[in-house]
């Protein structure tokens, strides 16, 4: 864990609501952490984590993704998804028509 980061939690107090920002990614969340709100860098922004009991043991990095994901594919993947888009929308259809008796 990074020494200035515990130092920052330990001024603060929980009843204050300011977001600690920090680099430091690989820093272990301690339960001493817990409750506090950190801005953790992912290489182009601050991402807000608010740290949890459950968190505690993880790292800072693990809940900051440095990528986004955009979907697998290209063009044989959106036929694939618009043929998915029909089927639902016909069970849909069929579903919502009266029956007649």
């Amino acid at each position: 864990m990074d020494q200035r980061l515990l130092e920052k939690v330990l001024k603060l107090r929980k009843e204050e609501k300011v977001v600690i920002k920090t680099w430091s990614r690989h820093s272990s969340i301690s339960p001493e952490m817990v409750g506090f709100t950190f801005g953790v860098h992912n290489g182009k922004e601050f991402i807000p984590v608010l740290v949890g009991e459950d968190m505690v043991g993880h790292k800072l990095g693990e809940f900051s993704p440095t990528t986004r994901f955009s979907r697998h594919g290209g063009k044989m993947q959106r036929e694939i998804e618009a043929g998915a888009d029909q089927k639902t929308a016909a069970k849909v259809e069929t579903a919502t028509k009266p029956t007649a008796k």
